[in-house]
């Protein structure tokens, strides 16, 4: 009975290796890291894509504002929100959808109806018409100097990343420096970590992401600042979207940015960030700190607690001081113009 049991045994355990050894060699090997930088500018099918701004005028003459934003989605595809204004939470006025052919872009939605062509976009419906011209918003923050007695981590005059950066991973290095003192994530190689860090203080930091219209939610240029190493302030494509926790200007099942102050993919963009530290005793929080962040020049988050560390943070428990962590999420989001100055 013994020699039948054992014999059951060995038979079982020779099933799941073999299974096993099948499901090893059925995963994809891990691709290698990023051989070179990446041109984000070299797209097709971005022409349309980008914010509108122009009047709606009543069937009674009466004029108002209107706004739109015009979200690609891949294969010729858009979505075109108007609204009655930009950077606020408000209802749109209709969302119509189309797709760009011989130089154009129709959309519709019912008896709403609309055409984007030359930088221009005009339509409406039975109740009214509007005329809208593309509008390139930039942030008045965009290009700010550090201050004197600010801790410069990356600028024009960048001539070396491993002066002030470290792999999260150990070892060297190795994001690519682009010219104008851009830094671009190689992807697969780990994220990108301060060297210095700081304890209370404002954070400037300039970026943008790649046109991925194909991709959806957290594959669509996806990248995260952490400040102190521990709270993450997303970096995503997530324009013309809701804007969310896991969006751009959202910190990580922690707050909603009040505003999505997201710009289009390829465009620079800016945050603003001030962190107070929390009060520490040994490990001990004796005081949570908080942050608030300023997106390409609107409040997004205001003074949110800093309880603990967001999913995927460089640092682990909890500190008065930490540096600057950007991650490596596979996408080739770039950076520039990197200061933090310390609030004493």
């Amino acid at each position: 009975m013994l020699k039948h049991n054992a014999g059951r045994v060995a038979v079982a355990a020779l099933t799941v290796l073999i299974v096993f050894s099948q499901v090893q060699a059925k995963k994809k090997p891990k691709a290698p890291p990023v051989k070179d930088p990446v041109d984000i500018d070299k797209v097709e099918g971005a022409e349309f894509m980008g914010d509108y701004a122009g009047t709606r005028t009543m069937a009674d003459g009466k004029k108002m504002p209107v706004v739109a934003q015009v979200l690609a989605t891949g294969d010729g595809n858009h979505t075109v929100t108007n609204l009655p204004e930009f950077d606020k939470r408000v209802k749109p006025f209709c969302v119509l959808k189309g797709k760009a052919e011989g130089g154009k872009l129709a959309v519709s939605a019912g008896m709403k109806k609309g055409v984007i062509a030359n930088g221009k976009f005009t339509g409406g419906c039975p109740k009214c018409k509007f005329e809208m011209k593309k509008v390139v918003r930039l942030s008045p923050t965009m290009g700010a100097k550090p201050p004197a007695g600010a801790m410069v981590l990356l600028s024009k005059d960048t001539k070396d990343l491993n002066a002030e950066w470290k792999s999260s991973k150990g070892g060297d290095f190795s994001w690519f420096l682009k010219p104008g003192g851009v830094m671009q994530c190689r992807a697969r190689t780990g994220g990108a970590v301060t060297r210095k860090e700081f304890g209370s203080a404002k954070i400037h930091l300039e970026f943008r992401t790649p046109f991925l219209p194909k991709a959806r939610g957290q594959g669509r240029g996806n990248s995260g600042m952490y400040v102190h190493g521990r709270y993450e302030v997303q970096i995503l494509d997530s324009y013309a979207l809701e804007g969310q926790d896991n969006e751009c200007g959202g910190i990580y099942k922690k707050g909603k940015p009040i505003a999505n102050m997201c710009a289009p993919p390829l465009q620079w963009q800016t945050y603003d960030a001030t962190i107070i530290a929390p009060k520490m005793d040994a490990n001990k929080v004796v005081e949570p700190g908080h942050l608030s962040v300023i997106h390409n020049g609107v409040l997004i988050q205001d003074k949110i607690k800093l309880s603990g560390p967001t999913g995927g943070a460089y640092a682990k428990g909890m500190s008065d001081k930490g540096g600057i962590y950007i991650q490596d999420h596979g996408h080739p989001v770039e950076i520039r113009n990197v200061w933090v100055k310390e609030i004493k």
